[in-house]
């Protein structure tokens, strides 16, 4: 069955989180995502609260970026979250954008070699295993966790070039695709993901997560085309979907037959009525995808 949620823009005010964590949870969706971009919200705390104000809804963070963090503190707080709510916590490591990282003096010259190093110091932290390592970017002298959770957590990464791929393939437990991702997009990103699992001699299934960027409502063929030219890039068949629940459910399933595990709805930046669209994903496209 293919997973479904929807993604809290953190251009909202963070003071309209509880409110549609909690309409998310008792309309039936399976997961919530949250994101760590410059300068918005932050996605430990963010999630953190998310998880205290619902009972059962898995809120994913997608992503955190490894310049800003010491692989030690990212270790302490993911294994805090998996200890309080077992099971329901999603966290997902990246690049971050470049540009933002540049802003506060963290952007890396080998991105790809930050990432892996912190992948791998990061799950080792969270089997619970004393870790010791002189990398370019990740040193630790001994470090293990006093409280790791109780059984090792999947660690995602975000992933769009050919060799962060691979590495996701090789050295993440499952990979996030932006909303930019087609169909096509995804096919070749899981054959990519596994090449570096074949090098790695990795046999576990890896799961991905797709966003889907997603306008509904009046106007949402036009809503979803700006906000993409905003973005810089050119409108193609399959990026997006915009109309009703039959229209956006048949993306999701084009996605998933693509190979995407988790479809997240994206709503677009200027989405009139955030707890509508929540409503939207539960009540409406939920029920049309297998």
């Amino acid at each position: 069955m293919t997973g479904l949620g929807a993604v809290f823009r953190p251009q909202l005010p963070p003071e309209r989180l509880r409110s549609l964590a909690r309409l998310a949870d008792s309309e039936g969706l399976e997961e919530l995502w949250l994101w760590e971009d410059c300068f918005l919200e932050g996605g430990v705390s963010a999630a953190s609260a998310a998880l205290a104000w619902t009972e059962r809804l898995r809120v994913g963070v997608g992503l955190l970026p490894v310049p800003l963090r010491n692989v030690a503190v990212t270790a302490m707080e993911a294994a805090t979250l998996h200890r309080l709510f077992p099971g329901r916590a999603v966290l997902g490591v990246g690049h971050g954008v470049q540009d933002w990282m540049g802003q506060v003096g963290a952007r890396a010259e080998s991105p790809v070699t930050l990432l892996r190093e912190h992948l791998q110091a990061l799950r080792a932290l969270l089997r619970g295993e004393r870790v010791t390592t002189d990398g370019r970017y990740v040193k630790l002298d001994g470090v293990a966790l006093d409280w790791p959770p109780a059984e090792a957590p999947e660690v995602f990464t975000g992933a769009t070039g050919p060799r962060t791929l691979r590495l996701a393939g090789e050295a993440a437990d499952g990979t996030i695709l932006t909303a930019s991702t087609t169909p096509e997009g995804v096919r070749r990103a899981r054959r990519l993901i596994d090449e570096g699992r074949r090098a790695a001699g990795r046999t576990e299934h890896h799961p991905v997560v797709v966003y889907l960027l997603t306008a509904t409502g009046p106007g949402a063929v036009a809503r979803l085309r700006a906000e993409i030219e905003a973005d810089g890039e050119n409108p193609v068949p399959d990026h997006g979907a915009a109309g009703d629940a039959e229209a956006v459910a048949e993306a999701v399933r084009r996605l998933a037959e693509a190979g995407a595990d988790t479809v997240v709805l994206q709503p677009t930046a200027d989405e009139p009525d955030p707890e509508g669209f929540i409503r939207f994903a539960a009540r409406e496209v939920r029920p049309l995808v297998d």
